[in-house]
């Protein structure tokens, strides 16, 4: 398994608190780029001044930093293009019956 696919699953684990749906299957994750001994994760939320924001930025450093593939982990908050629903994987808009 590739470096960015084995950094996307381990992100699974990253949950909104708010909504108890996984950062990836939410659609927040954006952008992956895993190189030897850094990895830079480009992500959004799903507003703005989300409350949360500390709490799950902080999930994602923690979900890779013991990983030794990892390496440096960087993330960047980007807010362009906005999130909206439809970034939602299925599984995540049935699981908070959006369908």
């Amino acid at each position: 398994m590739e470096r960015e696919q084995k950094v996307r699953e381990w992100l699974k684990g990253v949950y909104d608190p708010e909504l108890g749906v996984n950062v990836v299957d939410l659609g927040l994750i954006y952008e992956i780029q895993a190189e030897e001994g850094e990895t830079l994760i480009r992500m959004t939320l799903t507003t703005p001044g989300c409350p949360l924001h500390d709490t799950i930025i902080g999930g994602v450093r923690r979900a890779l930093e013991d990983k030794p593939e990892v390496g440096t982990v960087k993330v960047e908050v980007v807010w362009e293009p906005s999130w909206t629903p439809e970034r939602m994987t299925p599984e995540a808009k049935e699981q908070l019956g959006a369908l």
